[in-house]
């Protein structure tokens, strides 16, 4: 169902903000878990030739990269709506002053029959 319109002619975020929002997301969310890995895996092998703070910020960096990316990419995608989803919610809604909600018999998991 998508979100009612905002009044006022206020509008929602842009495309672009939504992948920003989504890849900041997805970069702090990768820092933190290639902290993690990272500390984990110098913890248990050793930092190795490049040193302790370089290969925890390539763990770091590596994850953040990757998980920002993917999470742009899908934030965008799940928050943009369908053009015929939308006018058919603006239809139901000027039709009966609220979305259509059927009543669900709970045993049957079928529509109620009027």
């Amino acid at each position: 169902m998508p979100p009612v319109a905002a009044a006022g002619g206020m509008s929602g975020p842009s495309t672009f903000d939504k992948a920003k929002m989504g890849a900041m997301m997805g970069g702090t969310v990768g820092l933190i878990i290639g902290f993690i890995f990272g500390a984990t895996n110098i913890i248990r092998y050793g930092p190795g030739p490049n040193g302790m703070m370089r290969t925890l910020g390539q763990y770091m960096l590596g994850s953040s990269a990757t998980f920002g990316f993917f999470m742009g990419i899908g934030t965008t995608i799940r928050t943009d709506s369908s053009p015929i989803l939308t006018e058919a919610f603006k239809a139901a809604h000027m039709r009966n002053g609220r979305p259509m909600i059927m009543p669900v018999d709970r045993m049957q998991r079928r529509p109620v029959q009027s």
